[in-house]
């Protein structure tokens, strides 16, 4: 048996712009791990995503002094959920913890992950105490969550936050999605609804600033909406149905005033806006199905979730995956 095949926890963490952070984040996590007694059966994956600072510098000095990390680098950046995806086809362990880089997921908390995995849940995801956010972003989880609810099924009053903890057969049925656009929490919702919550403090940011910006923000939006449901396109033939409903019954009443009222001047106004309503409406489900038809093209033609350009020299074994791209 490897030593591989014995580790009982592995964490993943997907790595941007946080080559100040590391070592205090290594540092945390070994003494939390520690202090639960698995020393010797964990491992801490670390996946550069593309960074363009020393990231992968760091990553690979800290492997050389500790045993249990293993650096992973990707050749470009193919965004969080993909970077993690990559993580997960290289975690051993019997859970599976993913985190952020930032340090605003403290780990001494990895505990209760642990412990709710134990107890029998499938998947945990943490529930933040006075979110460390700013505004914006707290109201587009917001109305994420409310989304995701419709969308996904997602059972209400879950938040879907980044930290969270997984089963390894969880783990290995989420990597099977192999398409380029992958949206984490919608693939553990297809596959299990055995999920429970941990309450934890949510830190400030040790260094920098949030990498998801408003434009991340909506194509995260996107890949959740057009990848994991087709309420969109039942959403546009609604609208369309509606609208010709409207039309028809505006129809009905322009006939009858014209014939009690010939003498009415022809609206402009008011054929200009149902003009530009319908105009708005065709080309929001034009870019809705075009949205769906890109994506599929993609797919069909093979753009890889992520592509791997390094391991740490001293973990590329032969009892390790041999990943390139997927």
């Amino acid at each position: 048996m490897t030593r591989r095949a014995k580790i009982k926890l592995s964490i993943v963490v997907p790595v941007y712009r946080s080559e100040r952070i590391l070592s205090e984040l290594v540092a945390e996590i070994s003494r939390s791990v520690q202090s639960l007694g698995l020393n010797g059966n964990f491992e801490l994956l670390l996946v550069n995503d593309g960074s363009p600072d020393g990231s992968w510098q760091v990553i690979c000095e800290l492997a050389e002094l500790y045993e249990f990390l293993q650096g992973i680098s990707l050749r470009r950046n193919f965004g969080q959920h993909s970077a993690t995806m990559a993580g997960l086809h290289y975690a051993r362990g019997s859970t599976v913890i993913i985190m952020d880089d930032d340090l605003q997921h403290p780990p001494e908390e990895i505990g209760k992950l642990l412990a709710a995995i134990e107890s029998g849940f499938d998947v945990c995801y943490v529930r933040y105490q006075d979110r460390q956010h700013a505004l914006w972003k707290r109201v587009g989880s917001r109305f994420n969550d409310l989304v995701a609810t419709w969308l996904l099924g997602k059972p209400r009053g879950l938040y879907l936050s980044s930290f969270k903890a997984l089963r390894r057969e969880i783990a290995q049925e989420v990597i099977k999605y192999d398409g380029p656009y992958a949206y984490l929490d919608g693939l553990i919702l297809d596959v299990t609804r055995s999920i429970g919550t941990v309450d934890i403090v949510h830190r400030a940011r040790r260094d920098g600033k949030g990498n998801y910006n408003l434009k991340r923000s909506i194509s995260l939006w996107l890949r959740m909406a057009t990848n994991f449901s087709v309420f969109p396109l039942r959403l546009a033939t609604l609208l369309g149905l509606g609208l010709s409903a409207l039309s028809f019954v505006l129809i009905v009443v322009v006939a009858v005033q014209r014939m009690r009222h010939p003498d009415w001047p022809v609206g402009w106004a008011s054929l200009l806006a149902a003009v530009l309503l319908v105009g708005g409406v065709q080309t929001f489900c034009i870019g809705l199905l075009g949205e769906y038809l890109g994506r599929a093209y993609l797919r069909l033609n093979g753009k890889p979730q992520f592509v791997v350009g390094a391991v740490t020299p001293h973990h590329a074994t032969a009892d390790g995956p041999d990943l390139v791209g997927k």
